[in-house]
């Protein structure tokens, strides 16, 4: 069985953002019981008719082959349909709020996170309050619903652009919000899934040796930005990706296993 949702990666590479070689299957991410298996997954304690869930490319289909090292036992508390949720999105935000920003905030400082209305960043938004941060949210008007529950300390909430469910992120000045709220401290980590838009705000929202961790063009690719732009603060800047953060099998499944 088979529970592919929609995600953006293959939107990316159906828009030749994340370019793929022709002809390709759509999808990277499912999950179902397991049909066959190979003596390797035998060895790793694999049967027909295990749950599991995973990311790998072609997933919009009946049957999809996986490796071994990629396959995410699924606990028996936990939906197929839940778990195929957590894989790119759930793994995604953890890593993002666990690793990504390479230990340059501390319980009690500020994060500001971008979009947290949309799929991973209501989970980063969660997971960092409960690592212990302090969070800013941004959210258009129409998700504020969704968003208020979250748990965020501050939402700053935007109009939105006409005829779209987007943020304007032009209708607030975030960057003196941000500022307002901290104290003039600013936030030690901005997670970024916007891009284009918001660049300049994460960028001028950081607290002094703050990260900014860009992941996500869901406004369209950050343009290039001269280095020197850090000296202000002297700032990190992070463009990291999933799969360097399930680089081995203990590390992936050390993050599905909080997540789950």
């Amino acid at each position: 069985s088979h529970h592919p949702p929609p995600s953006h990666p293959p939107r990316y590479h159906r828009k030749g953002l994340y370019p793929r070689d022709l002809p390709f299957i759509g999808g990277q991410e499912g999950g179902g019981t397991i049909a066959e298996v190979t003596p390797e997954a035998t060895k790793a304690g694999y049967k027909v008719g295990d749950r599991v869930a995973y990311s790998v490319f072609g997933s919009y289909a009946e049957f999809t082959p996986v490796p071994t090292a990629k396959l995410l036992p699924v606990p028996d508390a936990v939906a197929v349909e839940t778990a195929v949720a957590c894989v790119v999105q759930g793994m995604t935000a953890h890593y993002l709020v666990t690793d990504a920003h390479a230990g340059l905030i501390e319980e009690g400082q500020w994060m500001l996170i971008h979009g947290v209305s949309g799929g991973t960043c209501q989970w980063a938004a969660q997971m960092a309050k409960l690592k212990g941060y302090k969070v800013i949210g941004t959210c258009p008007k129409g998700k504020e619903n969704v968003a208020a529950k979250l748990g965020c300390d501050e939402l700053i909430v935007l109009d939105e652009v006409p005829d779209t469910s987007y943020e304007d992120y032009s209708s607030v000045d975030v960057v003196a919000r941000v500022m307002e709220v901290t104290g003039g401290v600013g936030c030690h980590a901005v997670i970024d899934g916007i891009g284009a838009s918001t660049m300049d705000i994460s960028l001028n929202s950081l607290a002094r040796r703050g990260i900014f961790v860009s992941f996500g063009n869901a406004s369209g690719a950050v343009p290039a930005f001269p280095v020197l732009r850090l000296i202000g603060k002297s700032a990190f800047v992070t463009r990291p990706k999933l799969l360097d953060y399930t680089a081995t099998r203990d590390e992936m499944l050390y993050r599905s296993g909080e997540i789950f």
